[in-house]
């Protein structure tokens, strides 16, 4: 079913959402699968996040851009059920600031998503959509209505491949405030929750500490408008951000099952019937869901898959070693997170018998393998929205949950791609200014933490164009400062002392000459005395 509920505390899912919007505005629910149900609870889908809102008035840590719209009121005294998605968003405000659940396609509110559009502009326009992205191009999510000019400003942690909503951006048509993906779920809960702001060590020493991320282009391309620089404080001799609460006006959720008194259960929960994952106080509206779940990248493997043998080319054997040298980073029992390309190949060269807890930061703990084709469930995706399975023993929780285990170091490992990574380990991978810029999404999270989660970049030793990723300093804007313990490449593996700003050459692989190694490394480094081979 589909609901609308007032903003309260934030989760990785719809719960977080509606939380966040519960601090006196409205929540909507979309409910699908079963009817409306006596008993249950929720619990958070992988991939889809909620928002609370405050009641009154709104403010944006990044541009410090606000509006202020008439906001829908609760009946308290009336049924939550209405008959239709389009009766329950008919009185939403021009102006409004949305919370929108959902990783990517999934767990999108898609049938509130549609009322909306179907309103049109003249009747629904200058919305401020809150969301870990916008959805995929012409298929679903917010791309719906950024793309139907109904959008003015976005508030998220990745652009990804939407290259309509890119190009809108960098032509003054929508504004677009990048935050870490974990500090906005953490903004949202924080509204809901009614804290104005808090600490964080995400982000500190980038460009979003300095504020300097554009915002919003003219149509000549021209920055015409930044983000803002956030205050700082030294706690414990680290770094931390001051960041303040994202509030809201409505959040839209998908909910699996829901109750007349709007308590909600999603799936992959796991459940029992007292349960309830959100409860009703946060929900304000509840409508059938009449759109399906939509899959955004389906990816399966075929039973016997992994005792086939297929012809390699050079680049895939390049990548192959370079994952094979990662997987001894992560050791039996190890909580893990990987990064998408590379990284995520590690676990398959694993020695057979031992086990890691690969933890994916929109909302898993104990994430399997690629589905078979006849057991997709677009309701369980890894962080590079492909469909994937959930290990025996394995966990599901909202997108606050996850950043908090990140944040908080209960993370062994991190394994991470990068476009530069600097003799001091600092670690640039998300913007190439001028030519690449999708989005920080959880990257600056994951470094956030390097004395207690161990970072370990897996790369290609050069870029395309030949130069080197292994570098002095990093001309590239920053993930993090001081953050990388191990870089592994195609070439060798270097050992770095985040303390002094050193690189040690620790192993090389076969067939690689330190000479070689030299010539295609930016930075200085020395050469241990027990040089050891890549195996």
């Amino acid at each position: 079913m589909a609901g609308v509920a007032r903003t309260a505390r934030p989760t990785t899912s719809m719960t977080m959402m509606a939380r966040r919007a519960c601090s006196r505005r409205l929540a909507v629910v979309a409910v699908g699968g079963n009817p409306i149900i006596k008993g249950f609870g929720i619990r958070v889908v992988p991939g889809i996040t909620l928002s609370p809102t405050l009641y009154g008035r709104r403010s944006f840590s990044h541009s410090g851009h606000w509006r202020s719209a008439a906001i829908p009121r609760a009946d308290r005294g009336g049924s939550k059920l209405w008959e239709s998605a389009a009766d329950a968003v008919a009185d939403i405000r021009s102006g409004s600031v949305i919370l929108s659940s959902g990783f990517g396609l999934c767990g999108v509110a898609s049938t509130l998503i549609g009322a909306l559009r179907n309103r049109g502009p003249e009747s629904l326009h200058s919305l401020t959509a809150v969301s870990n992205n916008a959805g995929a191009e012409g298929r679903g999510g917010l791309a719906l209505l950024t793309e139907n000019g109904q959008v003015d400003r976005m508030i998220m942690s990745f652009l990804g491949p939407n290259k309509k909503l890119e190009k809108q951006y960098l032509t003054g048509k929508i504004a677009v405030e990048l935050c870490p993906q974990g500090t906005l779920a953490e903004r949202i809960r924080a509204a809901g929750s009614g804290i104005p702001a808090f600490f964080t060590p995400t982000g500190g020493n980038t460009l979003v500490q300095e504020g300097a991320i554009p915002a919003r282009f003219d149509a000549n391309g021209n920055v015409v408008e930044y983000g803002k620089p956030r205050e700082t404080r030294i706690f414990d001799g680290r770094r931390y951000l001051m960041e303040t609460a994202l509030h809201g006006d409505v959040a839209i959720l998908r909910a699996w099952k829901v109750d007349k008194a709007g308590n909600c259960v999603f799936r992959s929960a796991r459940s029992t019937p007292n349960d309830v994952d959100l409860p009703g106080i946060f929900i304000d509206r509840i409508v059938p869901a009449t759109e399906s779940s939509l899959v955004e990248i389906l990816k399966t493997r075929s039973t016997g898959e992994s005792g086939e043998t297929k012809t390699k080319g050079d680049a895939q054997i390049r990548r192959d070693r370079i994952a094979r040298r990662a997987a001894k980073e992560l050791k039996d029992g190890f909580y893990v997170n990987l990064g998408v390309g590379i990284p995520t190949m590690a676990p398959s060269f694993l020695p057979s018998g031992q086990q890691v807890w690969i933890q994916s930061e929109n909302g898993i703990l104990g994430m399997g393998d690629y589905p078979l084709p006849e057991d997709v469930d677009p309701d369980i995706i890894n962080a590079g929205k492909e469909t994937t399975t959930l290990v025996p023993g394995a966990a599901t929780f909202d997108s606050s949950e996850s950043f908090s285990m990140i944040r908080g170091g209960h993370v062994d490992v991190s394994i991470l791609g990068a476009l530069q990574v600097s003799a001091a380990g600092d670690l640039a991978n998300y913007m190439i200014p001028g030519k690449v810029f999708k989005g920080m999404g959880g990257a600056m999270d994951l470094v956030s933490n390097p004395d207690n989660t161990k970072i370990v970049v897996a790369t290609e030793h050069v870029a395309k164009d030949g130069s080197s990723k292994i570098v002095q300093t990093c001309s590239l804007p920053l993930t993090g400062a001081r953050v990388v313990s191990t870089i592994i490449t195609d070439l060798c593996v270097f050992e770095v002392d985040r303390k002094r700003g050193t690189l040690t050459l620790t192993e090389v692989a076969p067939g690689v000459k330190v000479e070689e190694v030299k010539s295609k490394t930016e930075a200085a480094f020395t050469v241990a005395e027990d040089l050891k081979a890549m195996e």
